[in-house]
């Protein structure tokens, strides 16, 4: 393709790239933040602390950091960054197997395995093996788009390709599947809920 055609392609779709583009990262995790299906968000300010640590105890996802420091800065913000994540994949882990394994058996759907992780662009995936991988950032969406995706991701258990015979197997288990797929589009994986 000649330079000057594939320059014409570019300046015809700038609204479509403009809308697709990835955005610079301008959002911060707040306290108090709620944190998928069970915990939420908790910076604590230590006078005798050195560094930022983080754990998960009960409900809270805790970030301490020294004295002076504030949750804006962007040391804490990457600690909590990680304990949100491992909050999720705890989440995760303890949720999605049993849900995807109740959805698998009400609708007659067979796979090998399940995986929880963090994935940076897809809310699941399933192999030739019938291995599922699951996002651990879908404990931030409502349940019914969970469902969604755990559905769709059996369906590939058995169509693998995203052809019109794949949404309509998918249309016989969601309804207004649709509205499911445009209430997806609306969503990423993301830590921001």
């Amino acid at each position: 393709m000649p330079y000057r055609t594939a320059i014409a392609f570019v300046q015809s779709q700038t609204d479509w790239l403009a809308k697709h583009r990835p955005t610079t990262k301008n959002t911060i995790l707040l306290p108090d933040m709620p944190i998928g299906k069970a915990h939420r968000l908790v910076f604590y300010e230590s006078e005798g602390a050195r560094r930022t640590t983080t754990r998960i105890i009960g409900d809270e996802a805790r970030v301490t950091h020294p004295e002076g420091m504030l949750y804006k800065d962007q040391s804490v913000q990457e600690a909590a960054e990680r304990v949100v994540v491992r909050a999720l994949t705890l989440q995760a882990e303890q949720l999605l197997p049993d849900r995807l394994a109740g959805l698998a058996t009400k609708h007659g759907f067979s796979y090998r395995s399940v995986a929880v992780k963090r994935l940076r662009t897809r809310w699941g995936s399933c192999d030739s093996h019938t291995n599922i991988t699951l996002n651990c950032h879908l404990m931030q969406l409502p349940w019914d788009l969970i469902d969604y995706v755990l559905l769709h991701e059996l369906v590939h258990t058995q169509i693998m390709r995203h052809g019109e015979p794949f949404w309509t197997e998918l249309g016989a288990y969601v309804p207004a599947l649709a509205d499911k797929r445009k209430q997806m589009r609306a969503h990423s994986p993301s830590t921001f809920a």
